[in-house]
């Protein structure tokens, strides 16, 4: 039992994946400052932010609308994104538990942040919260299958395996997914399905500041939206660290720990990369490109596994 709390507490869980994903963050802004020839916050700046709001903001309350639903929901959005990125980490680094990392059960936990963010914003009674909403319900029906999709080819790829440790193990012992067109097409796919969970731009549309100001977050402040961020740091990181693991050879000893940082910051560099050279699209342009381009990526991916490439 002590080892399992120490698990989702400590290492790989909440804590290490909050400090992770708190780099990470600095990273993301200190390229897009680059980007638009700015200096940059400091390293610590992502962790000021949310000890501030922690710590000092004041949380009010909406007057209409569900307060219980309203203060639980962030902090189902931190439990999901800590439960999903703990049987994420767990084989990555080659930490034996009962729990095998069943990519299926992987999905559905990543699926909660979203959904917590849709409960808050509806339970607020906010009708820019609610627009935002609407937004977040149409891009997750639209990226949650390409998503799935993905997870199915992986599966195909490794010979019907469901759980991460056989994935990445298939891997190490021979070559890494990412190394045939199959696995290419994947990870083209996999890295527009991670821009749209994390809400980055092109795919800002439920909180769209200039639009919503700042829609399904608007009625958020202090303690509350400090967990909404808390959330949105792990989810940086273990995204990130699923395509490594799902596609990436995963994370090895020794001098493969550092490969494998580098190849978690090559795909957040790709993810900043893209929010920064790409403007926002409309909520029935990014279902269309899911429902069609990303989907038909996929199929295609599919079909060449079936054919052995």
């Amino acid at each position: 039992m002590a080892v399992n709390i120490f698990y989702f507490f400590i290492f790989p869980g909440l804590l290490f994946m909050a400090v992770a994903g708190g780099l990470l963050s600095w990273f993301d802004r200190k390229i897009t400052a680059r980007v638009q020839f700015r200096q940059g916050p400091p390293l610590l700046q992502p962790f000021y932010d949310f000890f501030k709001l922690l710590l000092v903001k004041e949380t009010i309350l909406p007057r209409h609308g569900s307060p219980v639903v309203f203060m639980l929901a962030p902090l189902l959005a931190v439990f999901g994104a800590t439960m999903a990125g703990l049987f994420i980490l767990l084989p990555l680094f080659n930490i034996s538990t009962g729990f095998r990392g069943d990519l299926l059960v992987i999905f559905y936990l990543l699926t909660l942040p979203s959904f917590s963010y849709i409960l808050g914003s509806v339970a607020s009674g906010n009708p820019l919260a609610a627009v935002g909403s609407s937004r977040e319900i149409k891009l997750v029906i639209s990226y949650e299958l390409t998503f799935l999709l993905i997870i199915a080819a992986v599966i195909m790829k490794s010979g019907q395996h469901f759980d991460l440790d056989t994935v990445i193990a298939m891997q190490r012992s021979g070559t890494p997914f990412i190394g045939s067109v199959s696995g290419v097409l994947l990870f083209i796919a996999a890295v527009f399905c991670i821009q749209a969970k994390l809400g980055l731009v092109p795919f800002d549309m439920p909180e769209a500041e200039t639009e919503l100001s700042s829609g399904i977050y608007i009625e958020y402040s202090g303690p509350p939206y400090a967990m909404i961020k808390l959330a949105k740091y792990i989810m940086l990181f273990i995204l990130p660290a699923l395509v490594v693991a799902l596609l990436m050879n995963g994370m090895g000893q020794g001098a493969g720990i550092l490969w494998a940082v580098l190849k978690i910051l090559g795909v957040v560099l790709l993810l900043t990369l893209i929010r920064n050279t790409s403007p926002r699209v409309k909520i029935r342009q990014a279902s269309g490109f899911f429902f069609i381009w990303m989907n038909l990526i996929v199929v295609i991916a599919i079909v060449l596994i079936a054919f052995g490439l």
